[in-house]
């Protein structure tokens, strides 16, 4: 995963809490790539996250496929009206 760090960097706008990024800068140099690091983490873990979820649902469908392959549909047994 990861994302291209050698991609051009532009400036954006973001709103942010007075307070939150006022105490950040007390704990890094550099709050872009701070927060530049921390999105790209974040970024990460939603794509591993989507990436499951989708598996187990790719599980589920499996699974009803072979229930309906090996058993048909529950509403075989009647008739249609």
């Amino acid at each position: 995963m990861g994302y291209d760090r050698n991609a051009r960097k532009r400036p954006i706008n973001l709103s942010m809490n007075e307070n939150l990024v006022h105490r950040a800068r007390s704990y890094t140099k550099n709050l872009s790539a701070t927060v530049e690091t921390l999105l790209g983490e974040f970024v990460d873990r939603e794509a591993l996250r989507r990436r499951d979820e989708d598996a187990a649902i790719d599980r589920v469908i499996d699974g009803l496929n072979a229930f309906h392959h090996s058993h048909g549909l529950l509403s075989d047994e009647f008739s249609a009206l």
